[in-house]
């Protein structure tokens, strides 16, 4: 059983679920709603405890009452919390989630009134008890400072990619491995996986999803694969790229062949959503 580091954020996610997506200036009726612990990093490391690793979060929580159940829901999942900040003042993080029945499609509106989690925290760790350490792509001087750490503590590191932050490119030396969105790519104007993974051959290993069409990857020998996404009814998109990402850090750390771990990832975001939640 690997033991794995997340650094990043957990969220409130108030989700709607409706017919279908309403237009602007419309009113219109909820089929259902849902509060959960929702967060990219926290729902990777709830992945990972699925697939049987050992995991802990290092984040920031307010101490107010959203956060009790972030703290629930993580304490269900045994997730190790022993390396997040608690706050007095701010606000939890809260992502307002429209889920429409019809596509499966969600739509997020995101606000947030809370310090990022800093190096200084970051730097008090023992980064010699974890198997790999995972990364969202965000603040990003601290985040260098971070990468450059575990480099130095030989830990292999992953990357997520996931919005454009002005300057993260500097910073794709320092993991061994890059998660990239479909929105991040197309707002760099490639139009093709292929086409991107070409041009970030340095970069080394490179992932990058893209919806029904399934993921890609490349690594620094140029080889290009790709593993399509089976065909299921998609009830519930939210959290496949974050279950893709666990995917891929756990057939990494099983040493499976690159194409295998590809597949591997792909159909856990696939069969994640084909049903409502987080389960895999």
């Amino acid at each position: 059983m690997s033991r794995i580091l997340a650094v990043g954020i957990a969220t409130l996610d108030i989700i709607n679920r409706v017919s279908c997506y309403p237009g602007e200036d419309d009113e219109i009726r909820a089929l259902s709603q849902r509060r959960s612990r929702g967060g990219n990093a926290t729902n990777t490391l709830v992945a990972l405890g699925q697939l049987g690793h050992s995991t802990a979060w290092a984040g920031v929580l307010p101490r107010e009452a959203d956060s009790e159940l972030v703290l629930a829901d993580l304490a269900r999942h045994k997730v190790d919390i022993s390396a997040v900040q608690r706050l007095a003042s701010g606000k939890l993080p809260t992502s307002y989630v429209t889920l429409s029945a019809a596509t499966g499609s969600r739509t997020i509106i995101h606000y947030r009134d809370l310090p990022e989690y800093g190096f200084s925290a970051f730097d008090r760790l023992e980064l010699a008890h974890f198997d790999w350490v995972h990364f969202e792509g965000r603040n990003l001087p601290e985040l260098r400072m971070m990468l450059e750490k575990t480099r130095r503590a030989g830990v292999p590191c992953s990357l997520e990619v996931e919005k454009p932050r002005q300057g993260i490119e500097e910073l794709f030396h320092l993991p061994d491995v890059l998660l990239f969105s479909r929105a991040w790519v197309l707002h760099h104007r490639a139009e093709a996986p292929e086409m991107f993974l070409r041009s970030r051959q340095k970069s080394g290993l490179s992932f990058v999803t893209w919806g029904k069409e399934g993921a890609w990857c490349g690594n620094a020998a140029g080889e290009i694969l790709h593993a399509p996404a089976p065909s299921v009814e998609v009830v519930d998109s939210l959290g496949a790229g974050d279950v893709f990402n666990a995917g891929v850090i756990d057939g990494l750390l099983r040493r499976l062949p690159l194409q295998e771990v590809l597949h591997h990832a792909v159909d856990l975001a696939s069969a994640k959503c084909a049903r409502e939640g987080l389960g895999i």
